[in-house]
């Protein structure tokens, strides 16, 4: 545990943090449409911002109110490592793009980080009602029960994925996601590609999928998934099979026995 966060304050935080997700997630709920069809590009873009700008302010205050002292990293679609302190790492639509596609892939994210140390982690998807948290050190949970990831021993059998993390992304970076899909097609059962990862990496966690990886470090996407996994028993590492930090060019999580397979395969 961060010495500088006790078990005891992250488990009171905890309460609050997933009040506050839960009313931006029914706020945002009330807002999506399952019949809307962006019709171009300016009016998809609209669509986000208007989800981000109405969301933010209820998910926001609460948190900085959880945690004297806590700041907020605004750019959801930053990476790398934050100035020391503690900071809300967020998603008020969290597969934004679906939800203003009249998709069902999307959810409001919040992890508490600590020196650069993923502490808390609160995933609320609005509309089935289900609330994943983890603290470090207290395992994972989906509405109060455990979660476990994947017992799988052979990378034949598994259901793995990878996405997208933003648009506009380097073609270099495009064509590496391209090639690993192509390797992982000849390796795996099923390869998954979908955005966002925290819908993916909330399978990994509770055991339904057995490894996601990203050549990304956008903060909001991997952090709640990132300590989901490893409070439900995953392996967390960069693509090579380093250990994971917000300083880490690219993202893995697997289950503890496909992890080298699956670091074999990316390499």
């Amino acid at each position: 545990m961060n010495a500088v966060v006790s078990a005891s304050e992250l488990d009171a935080v905890l309460g609050p943090v997933v009040t506050a997700l839960t009313a931006a997630g029914d706020a945002l709920r009330e807002r999506f449409d399952p019949a809307a069809r962006p019709t171009d590009l300016d009016n998809l873009v609209r669509a986000i911002h208007a989800n981000d700008e109405a969301i933010l302010p209820i998910l926001a205050r609460p948190l900085l109110a959880a945690r004297a002292g806590s700041r907020l990293a605004e750019d959801e679609l930053a990476g790398g490592s934050l100035p020391p302190g503690e900071w809300w790492v967020v998603d008020t639509a969290e597969g934004n793009i679906n939800h203003i596609h009249g998709m069902s892939e999307w959810a409001v994210t919040a992890a508490l980080v600590s020196d650069n140390v993923p502490v808390l982690a609160a995933v609320y998807v609005p509309l089935t009602g289900d609330v994943y948290t983890a603290v470090r050190g207290g395992g994972a949970w989906l509405n109060g029960e455990p979660l476990r990831v994947s017992a799988k021993t052979e990378l034949t059998a598994a259901l793995v994925g990878t996405g997208q993390a933003k648009p506009g992304e380097e073609p270099e970076a495009l064509r590496r996601m391209g090639a690993s899909v192509t390797d992982m097609l000849t390796s795996a059962l099923v390869v998954r590609v979908s955005v966002p990862a925290t819908m993916q990496l909330i399978h990994v966690a509770a055991g339904r999928m057995d490894a996601f990886w990203q050549f990304s470090d956008v903060r909001s996407g991997l952090l709640p998934g990132a300590l989901l996994v490893a409070e439900a028993g995953g392996a967390v590492t960069d693509t090579e099979g380093r250990p994971w930090s917000l300083a880490s060019a690219d993202f893995l999580a697997a289950a503890p026995d496909l992890h080298a397979q699956v670091v074999d395969v990316l390499n």
